[in-house]
């Protein structure tokens, strides 16, 4: 049985003094029986990633970033390397989220780039995937997600690991939450996917889970669909009591 990942992705929120208020109030309200069944993260902006680290020396919660250069090191003006990231502590970073691909205008090379440098690094990419609403309606979505899936993945080994979040662009801060139905469709066809790439024992050991909407209220629901392996949590998990909601009605969901 495949572990669930919650990960927390902070955007562009939370300064020094808001971090770590809100992570030693989590500290102090998250008991073991959590970690015993779930993986918690928390991805917050670059500036805040340090005094995470330091707050996070002594839990078992993760650190996570929200993007990368796929550089080690070099004239990239702005730009944070991997090996910064690792420096620090950085368990895991998402690549390729849909506001990085739309805004950042980064394309399927870059992102490949990036997943391979994440790994280089001995972190975790979580590769977001996920098709707008005119490619649902078009019914183009699995074309759309197959592409992502094979391009985002096309340095990786059999032996890298990695996380696949599955995000609907239409969902992502809209209020709009994919059904089970309509996200497990889509997981159990990028499991099918990684299966083709490398292998059916890798596509049962890869964690894919759900991004888009996810709030405490529909979390249980999501994460009793066997192909939803957890979520990558945007707005919800800006607030200590609803990010901590969704952590114990996922766990609940297990029993």
């Amino acid at each position: 049985m495949r572990k669930i990942l919650l990960a927390g992705n902070w955007k562009m929120y939370k300064g020094i003094k808001e971090t770590e208020i809100f992570i030693k109030e989590l500290k102090e309200e998250i008991d073991e029986e959590i970690f015993e069944k779930s993986d918690i993260a928390i991805c917050p902006p670059f500036t805040s990633l340090y005094i995470a680290s330091n707050l996070l020396k002594d839990s078992k919660i993760f650190l996570g970033a929200q993007n990368v250069f796929y550089e080690k090191e070099g004239a990239y003006t702005g730009e944070i390397s991997p090996k910064m990231l690792k420096e620090i502590g950085v368990k895991y970073v998402i690549v390729g989220h849909s506001e990085r691909r739309e805004i950042g205008k980064e394309d399927d090379e870059m992102i490949a780039k990036k997943v391979k440098a994440v790994i280089d690094e001995d972190m975790i990419p979580i590769l977001c995937v996920g098709e707008k609403l005119e490619e649902r309606e078009k019914g183009i979505e699995k074309e759309i997600v197959e592409k992502q899936i094979i391009s985002g993945l096309k340095f990786v080994n059999e032996k890298d690991e990695f996380v696949i979040a599955y995000e609907p662009v239409w969902a992502i801060g809209t209020g709009k939450t994919a059904t089970p139905e309509i996200a497990g469709e889509m997981q159990g066809f990028i499991r099918k996917k990684i299966g083709e790439i490398f292998g059916k024992d890798k596509a049962e050991k890869t964690r894919i889970l759900y991004g888009g909407s996810i709030k405490p209220e529909n979390i249980e629901e999501l994460i009793k669909h066997p192909e939803i392996d957890g979520g990558l949590i945007g707005g919800a998990s800006l607030k200590k009591e609803s990010f901590l909601s969704i952590i114990k009605n996922s766990i609940r969901s297990l029993k």
